[in-house]
């Protein structure tokens, strides 16, 4: 519940105000002088003051100044002759003025903004606590992370279980993997990883399996293959949804134990590897246009696990990933800010990220550079991408419906999952049963 703190001397204004904001379900404290206020921020440590610039004993400019250290959330109050007064007042810290009589329409769109950047400001403290963030953080403390987290924690103990990961193109598929087996019993092992999608079927095959071929036949010699090299520890394939139609059959085999052999070989070879695979594919739909196997995708996806984009994670999740990442660049820039001033974090929470954890990542680390020799880490430091989100929520505003809202988002994630309604539930945070409802509620059918 957000509080208040409206210091007027005025006391049927205090009222009216007060009456405004309880309604509205906000806490309200309420003080006549200057020292009754300051003494009541101390205590309440609101979230929105109302000041008037004149007080019976100080003037609001005091009050500002003695509370300037503990960044106070200031809408001043003034007659009509003190509005030059009240400029002043915005220059030294307050964030808007209003005039007397207190218009409620305008109050509200004032406090709105207020409350917004109260929120701003608590979430800034907040990341400036968490810079030295455990690598969990690369996840979030949302209630929908934590239990991606519990997951992977259970994943991680099952040393022989195959993972599946699915996620956007740089939502962190990788770091998971790496979690998940450094947090297994066989994290003292080799992790090894190979992009499906980076190399040639046959470059591939050489490179999983091994090559016996010798240089008479223009080979190399003997190659051990990854699922050797990675004896005890971990594979991890990424973008396993690229795998070549003839090399699905030999990894089926692999995770059914009945081995391999290498290309040119004759002897069958065990591997005692776990697999964890990954993709940004959907795989379902793959299987329905036979690219890819159904027993291969049914052996792999035991216990899928889902990584949202960032644009579906909430903003405690971005505030522990953003934490995590400059604790993880410092090293790398030690004369670069690490603090971030709460302009530059409203535009980097706003921000719809298409290139997910990947292009947070190198937007931190090109704002650390810029940012060099200042103390913080500001909105000028962002690229243009990223420092104008800010406004065009406001600047292209068009009035819709919240049904209409929910409509168009319900039919975006659809169509970037392929119509598929599971995984299309699943970044939704709704059952599917639910999504169906909608679907039929909205007329969202095949077209």
């Amino acid at each position: 519940m957000p509080k208040v703190l409206i210091i007027d001397d005025e006391p049927d204004l205090v009222s009216a105000l007060a009456a405004y904001f309880e309604r509205a379900g906000h806490e309200v404290a309420r003080a006549l002088t200057a020292q009754e206020g300051i003494e009541a921020f101390r205590r309440s440590r609101p979230d929105l003051v109302l000041l008037d610039v004149k007080l019976p004993d100080k003037s609001g400019f005091d009050v500002l100044s003695e509370l300037r250290d503990e960044q106070p959330v200031v809408i001043m109050i003034t007659g009509h002759g003190d509005v030059p007064l009240a400029v002043r007042a915005m220059k030294e810290g307050a964030e808007n003025f209003l005039t007397k009589p207190v218009e409620l329409d305008h109050l509200g769109a004032a406090a709105e903004r207020a409350f917004e950047k109260a929120r701003l400001r608590e979430m800034n403290r907040y990341l400036r606590g968490r810079v030295s963030a455990p690598a969990s953080a690369l996840l979030g403390s949302s209630p929908t992370m934590r239990e991606l987290a519990s997951q992977i924690e259970l994943l991680a103990r099952s040393d022989r279980t195959t993972v599946l990961i699915l996620g956007e193109s740089g939502s962190g598929k990788g770091r998971v993997a790496d979690e998940i087996h450094h947090q297994s019993p066989r994290g003292a092992k080799p992790l090894i990883e190979v992009n499906c999608a980076a190399l040639t079927a046959d470059s591939l095959d050489m490179e999983l399996f091994g090559d016996e071929r010798s240089s008479e036949s223009g080979g190399r010699g003997l190659k051990r293959g990854l699922f050797e090299v990675a004896d005890g520890g971990s594979l991890f394939l990424d973008e396993i949804g690229d795998l070549a139609p003839h090399l699905q059959p030999k990894l089926l085999g692999v995770l059914e134990g009945k081995g391999f052999r290498r290309l040119g070989g004759t002897d069958q070879i065990s591997a005692n590897v776990r697999l964890i695979a990954a993709t940004s594919k959907d795989l379902v739909n793959e299987v329905t246009a036979e690219r890819f196997r159904e027993d291969l995708y049914y052996r792999l996806s035991v216990m899928p696990l889902y990584l949202p984009p960032l644009r579906a994670r909430a903003r405690e999740d971005l505030l522990e990933l953003i934490a995590h990442l400059v604790n993880e660049l410092q090293p790398q820039l030690p004369d670069a800010p690490t603090h971030i001033a709460d302009a530059a974090l409203d535009r980097l929470l706003r921000y719809g990220w298409p290139g997910n954890v990947r292009e947070l990542r190198n937007v931190l680390e090109r704002a650390m550079i810029m940012g060099r020799g200042s103390d913080q880490i500001a909105a000028e430091h962002l690229p243009p991408e990223v420092r104008d989100a800010s406004g065009a929520d406001v600047e292209h505003h068009v009035p819709k419906s919240l049904a209409e809202v929910e409509r168009v988002h319900i039919e975006r994630t659809l169509r970037a999952h392929g119509a598929n309604r599971t995984h299309a539930a699943r970044e939704l945070g709704i059952s599917r049963a639910t999504l169906i409802k909608k679907i039929k509620e909205y007329g969202l059918g095949p077209r």
